[in-house]
């Protein structure tokens, strides 16, 4: 988990639904998406997009060593997961450290929802990103608690309905300070995954992938000058609530109306 893979945003960032997000969560067209993904997106973003082939080179050492890691594991912690190779090579890009792309992929993930089906850049690391937790959540039925630290500046307030918008990880642990102690998230989330040992750094960091599409209610906001004891500056509660919220979804395949 890198710096929590921020937004790349510099200025107050309000917490809302996120409108321009590339949301899509592929409900109805899976299969269809990874044959894409396969055949013609992985080839053309790892030939014209630098950043992403830097990171999708170097998770191919980290992928090896997740399989090592597992072989050895003689528990069953993660072998009812059927993650593919290129699964635990997302994870492992996403997770790995080169963090000239987590500010790229996460504002284009955050704001591109216009150009989603012409120039989108990261279509290959979205969807495998987004199929990695569906695949982990077949195993985790229930919902998961979670702590988020930032270094960045948030506006919200209680009863807001809200998104990330973009993919954001998380920790069972609260106590990751280097990570920010600006504004704090409290989240319980029933949409994202537990990564186990897949991320480059195995489980020591318990880290858990929030999806775009995943809508939460603030449930409250609480500030340290307050209550002294605080763990953060601002901490925000939220609540999972369902349904998701996917406005491109299976859009790739979807056929323009013509007039």
């Amino acid at each position: 988990m890198v710096n929590l893979h921020q937004p790349g945003l510099n200025s107050s960032i309000p917490l809302d639904m996120v409108p321009n997000s590339v949301d899509d969560m592929y409900n109805g067209c899976t299969e269809q998406m990874y044959n894409k993904v396969r055949k013609e997106y992985l080839p053309n973003e790892n030939r014209n997009v630098a950043i992403f082939n830097e990171s999708w080179k170097k998770a191919a050492g980290c992928a090896k060593n997740v399989k090592d890691r597992f072989k050895k594991d003689k528990s069953k912690y993660n072998s009812k997961d059927k993650l593919t190779h290129d699964h635990i090579k997302a994870i492992c890009a996403y997770t790995g450290g080169q963090t000239k792309m987590y500010p790229v992929f996460n504002q284009a993930v955050r704001t591109n929802r216009t150009e989603y089906t012409t120039s989108f850049q990261f279509h290959s690391l979205h969807f495998l990103l987004t199929d990695a937790i569906r695949l982990l959540k077949l195993n985790q039925k229930t919902c998961h608690t979670t702590y988020r630290r930032t270094n960045l500046e948030f506006g919200g307030e209680v009863n807001k309905i809200i998104r990330f918008g973009f993919f954001a990880s998380s920790s069972f642990l609260k106590n990751l300070t280097h990570f920010g102690e600006k504004s704090c998230f409290e989240i319980k989330t029933c949409f994202g995954a537990d990564l186990k040992s897949f991320p480059k750094m195995g489980n020591r960091e318990k880290e858990v992938l929030i999806p775009p599409y995943e809508v939460f209610k603030v449930t409250a906001v609480l500030k340290k000058k307050n209550d002294k004891n605080l763990w953060c500056d601002v901490v925000y509660k939220l609540e999972s609530i369902k349904p998701p919220k996917s406005n491109l979804n299976c859009n790739i395949f979807k056929k323009p109306i013509i007039n």
